[in-house]
C-alpha cells in the first residue's frame, strides 16, 4: 500500500442516493454528520447501541435504520461509505480493517491518518457546494468554507452563473432594520436581482452593497398616496417582470405581517407572474427582544398577541376587538400605534385592564438608533409627548415589560436611553 503521509487527498462529490451508509456510534460526530448524509439521499444503518436524542428521533423519523448493538464483524459489507466514530478504539480499528478489506471509503473520527476519507469542512448556497479541506486543521477548514459561503451569498464573490438564469420576482422580508437580520436566503436573492423594490422600513444599509448595475426603486417615495403609493409598487413589480428582470421586493419586518405582502402576491397572480415569498424577523418579536423584553415568559405570559394600531379603537374602520384584548392576561405587541396610543390606552383601561400595567416603546428597534421609552397605560400619552417618541416604534404592553433588563418598576415612567441589545 501507497504511503498517504506526503499526498494530498484527492477531492470527490459522492453520490450516495440510494445506496448504503454505515456509521457506527450513535453520539455527537454522527449528530452533526448524519443530517448531510440523509439530505444526500443515502441509505443509512447506525450501529451503536445508544444515541443522543436527536440522533433517536432521526430514527424514529424512519430517516435512518438503528440497529442496537455493538459493532461487529460483516457489518460493512456491502456499504459504499462508512463513518466510524464509536468511543472503542478497538472497534474502530476492526472496522476501519473491514473497510479496507471491502474497499468502502471511510472516515475515523478517533484517528484520521487511519481512514481512507476525510470528511471536508462544507456549506451550500443557490445549488453550490463548497468543500474546504487543509489537511489537519479543520479549524481553518471552517474559516476558509465560512468565507467562502458568505462571500458568495452577500454577492462579495462575484460568480455568476454562465447558463441561462430564470427571472423571477421574490417578496423578501428584511427584517426589523439591522442588516444582519435578513435571512440568508434573502440576502442571496438581493445578490442575484436586477432590480430591488425597497421600503423605508427595510434594511437601507443593504442597498448599498448592491451592484451598480442594479436598479434601486424607493418604494417610500412613489407618489399619489398611501393607496396610490401600493397600486404604483404593484405596477413597478409587474412591469419589470414581464420585461424579464429579476426583481426583489424589500420590505420590513416580515412581507405578510401587516406588510401587504399579499397584495403584491395577488396583483402578481393577476397577471400570470408567479413569485417566491421568502419569510422575515419579524419587529413584533425581534424588536422587543433587541430591548430585552421576551414576548412570553414562564410564569407571567403564556400568549402574545400582535395587533395593528394605525386605526383609532373609535374608528369605524377598526376591525380589532380591543374589549377582549383587554381581558387577556398575556402580551399585547401594537406596531404602527405611537400616535394612538393615547387612545388604545384609553380603550384598554375602558374594558378593564389595569391601568398600570406596564408598556414598553422601542423606536428604531434593532438599529445604532435603538431607543427604549418606558411608561403604563395610565401615562403612556403623555410620555409620547414628554419623551417625543415616533415611529416607527413597537409598543409592548403587559408584565413581560418588567421582566428583562431594564425593565424594573422605578425605570418604568422615564426613558431608559439606547439600549441595542442584537
Amino acid at each position: 500500500m501507497a504511503d498517504n503521509a506526503d499526498h494530498p487527498a484527492y477531492p470527490v462529490g459522492l453520490r450516495l442516493a440510494g445506496r448504503r451508509v454505515v456509521v457506527l456510534g450513535g453520539g455527537q460526530v454522527a449528530q452533526r454528520r448524519l443530517p448531510a448524509l440523509i439530505a444526500a439521499g443515502a441509505d443509512i444503518t447506525l450501529i451503536s447501541p445508544s444515541a443522543t436524542p436527536s440522533v433517536e428521533a432521526m430514527a424514529e423519523a424512519g430517516e435512518i435504520t438503528w440497529t442496537k448493538r455493538r459493532y461487529e464483524d460483516g457489518d460493512l459489507a456491502d456499504a459504499w461509505y462508512a463513518l466510524v466514530a464509536t468511543t472503542d478504539p478497538a472497534s474502530n480499528a476492526a472496522a476501519s480493517a473491514e473497510a479496507e478489506r471491502y474497499r468502502t471509503w471511510c472516515v475515523r473520527a478517533d484517528d484520521a491518518e487511519a481512514a481512507t476519507a476525510w470528511t471536508p469542512a462544507t456549506g451550500r448556497d443557490a445549488g453550490v457546494t463548497v468543500a474546504v479541506l487543509t489537511g489537519h486543521d479543520p479549524r481553518r477548514s471552517a474559516a476558509v468554507r465560512d468565507a467562502i459561503v458568505e462571500g458568495l451569498r452577500d454577492g462579495s464573490i462575484a460568480a455568476p452563473a454562465h447558463r441561462s438564469r430564470t427571472p423571477f420576482v421574490a417578496l423578501v422580508g428584511g427584517g426589523p432594520g439591522d442588516p444582519d437580520l435578513i435571512t440568508v436566503r434573502g440576502r442571496r436573492l438581493l445578490a442575484e436581482a436586477d432590480v430591488v423594490i425597497a421600503d423605508r422600513l427595510g434594511p437601507r444599509d443593504l442597498l448599498d452593497e448592491l451592484p451598480p448595475h442594479v436598479e434601486v426603486i424607493d418604494a417610500a417615495k412613489i407618489p399619489y398616496g398611501r393607496f396610490m403609493a401600493q397600486e404604483a409598487i404593484n405596477n413597478a413589480l409587474i412591469e419589470h417582470a414581464k420585461a424579464g428582470r429579476s426583481v426583489v421586493r424589500l420590505k420590513g419586518g416580515d412581507p405578510f405581517v401587516f406588510g401587504r405582502g399579499m397584495e403584491e402576491a395577488q396583483a402578481l397572480a393577476a397577471e400570470g407572474i408567479s413569485c417566491t415569498v421568502v419569510p422575515g424577523i419579524s419587529s413584533s418579536i425581534s424588536v422587543p427582544g433587541a430591548a430585552g423584553i421576551p414576548v412570553t415568559h414562564r410564569g407571567v405570559a403564556h400568549e402574545f398577541t400582535v395587533v395593528s394600531g394605525h386605526v383609532a379603537p373609535d374608528d369605524p374602520r377598526s376591525l380589532v376587538d380591543w374589549a377582549s384584548l383587554a381581558k387577556l392576561t398575556g402580551t399585547l405587541v401594537i406596531l404602527m400605534g405611537v400616535d394612538k396610543i393615547g387612545k388604545i390606552a384609553e380603550a384598554l383601561v375602558a374594558h378593564g385592564k389595569n391601568p398600570e400595567t406596564p408598556l414598553a416603546l422601542i423606536q428604531e428597534g434593532t438599529t445604532a438608533s435603538q431607543r427604549r421609552v418606558d411608561a403604563t397605560l395610565a401615562t403612556v400619552a403623555e410620555t409620547v409627548r414628554a419623551q417625543d417618541v415616533r415611529p416607527p416604534a413597537v409598543i409592548v404592553i403587559g408584565d413581560v415589560v418588567t421582566e428583562g433588563p431594564g425593565g424594573r418598576a422605578s425605570d418604568r415612567t422615564k426613558d431608559n436611553g439606547r439600549h441595542h441589545a442584537v
